[in-house]
């Protein structure tokens, strides 16, 4: 998974690139209004994100999903 942080038009979103190797994990993704995410090291959790309103999902070139979100 790689996660970025970017402004778009002064709004600050994140945008996640997953594998798409489980379908129904994309289908609730592009189905989804929300979400949150966490991110673990070794078991260690080092973040957990506020609640992201879903902007948009799209596949990457290599036909991995995106799924990107602002908080609010």
């Amino acid at each position: 998974m790689r996660t970025w942080s970017i402004l778009r038009d002064g709004r600050g979103f994140v945008e996640l690139t997953l594998p798409d190797a489980d379908p129904q994990q994309r289908r609730d993704l592009e189905r989804a209004t929300s979400y949150r995410y966490e991110l673990y090291r070794e078991n260690t959790l080092l973040y957990s994100s506020p609640r992201l309103t879903l902007s948009e999902t799209r596949r990457a070139r290599d036909g991995a999903l995106v799924v990107a979100g602002s908080p609010g």
